[in-house]
């Protein structure tokens, strides 16, 4: 069924013919499309992001691809979505003191750079290795986040004084290259390099990856546009409605545990993985 709906979907849509978004588009895909779906996923997204200050793409690419679009258009559409969620995520956190704008800035624009890259990596990788790619990463996630919610998990800091914003920028291209190939715009990735260089709060660090992860989604998510590999008006129902859950549960974040976000980031690593696994077989 939502295979046929999104075949349909693609002979009417602004990215595939040209013609750019009307009103017929728009309420031609609103009767083929249950638009309550997407607005669950944004729900979901919103969530993710505020609580654990990780990509959508957790939750976006899945479903995307289940609903009949290809891998790489599951990416960028899940780009464009966290640019949207990412802006009032962040908005909570800096009201709340969370966020370190330096060092947001160093690796967000390294981030940036490193997604260009990526995302000419993603262009010319066939499909099939892009999502065993995505398992794997995901898998190891999983594994991270749940020894860090038992407090097993440690990163010794290396003290490197003023080197440390070098390397962080350095890590970030690396980190922004992720971005670009497999549509994680780096929020938990940029919280390990942070725990590795910086003595900051959990909290903070989340805040900080948050609107680092903004500049990386930009970055990414230009490439895919412009490639025309995103659909556009499934991201803006996914990311406006994910835009109020994800502040709503920012504000809850603020007041949780470290165990307790770590404990839920690992479960949907999981559950991610599974899905993408069974996808694959």
């Amino acid at each position: 069924m939502f295979n046929k709906i999104y075949n349909n979907i693609k002979y009417i849509s602004y990215l595939k013919t040209g013609k750019g978004i009307n009103t017929l588009n728009v309420l031609n895909y609103i009767m083929l499309i249950p638009i309550y779906l997407l607005v669950i996923i944004g729900i979901a997204v919103g969530a993710l992001t505020g609580i654990t200050g990780a990509s959508g793409v957790l939750v976006v690419v899945p479903t995307l691809l289940y609903l009949g679009l290809n891998f790489k258009e599951a990416i960028g559409s899940s780009l464009l979505v966290d640019i949207i969620t990412t802006t009032t995520v962040t908005y909570v956190y800096f009201l709340n003191k969370n966020i370190d704008v330096k060092i947001s800035l160093i690796m967000g624009l390294g981030a940036a750079i490193g997604a260009q890259i990526g995302s000419s990596i993603a262009f010319i990788t066939p499909e099939r290795e892009l999502e065993i790619a995505f398992t794997i990463f995901t898998a190891f996630m999983a594994y991270v986040s749940f020894k860090r919610s038992r407090n097993k998990f440690s990163v010794k800091k290396i003290n490197l004084n003023k080197t440390k914003y070098f390397l962080a920028f350095i890590l970030s291209i690396l980190i922004g290259m992720v971005t670009g190939t497999l549509g994680a715009s780096g929020g938990i990735m940029f919280v390990a390099v942070m725990m590795l260089l910086f003595s900051i709060d959990i909290k903070k660090m989340i805040g900080t990856a948050t609107l680092a992860m903004l500049l990386s989604a930009l970055s990414g998510a230009s490439a895919y546009i412009i490639a025309g590999k995103t659909d556009v008006i499934a991201s803006l129902i996914i990311g406006l409605t994910a835009l109020v859950s994800g502040y709503l549960f920012a504000r809850v974040a603020n007041a949780m545990k470290s165990s307790m976000i770590y404990a839920l980031l690992g479960s949907v690593f999981t559950l991610v993985s599974i899905t993408t696994i069974l996808r694959i077989l």
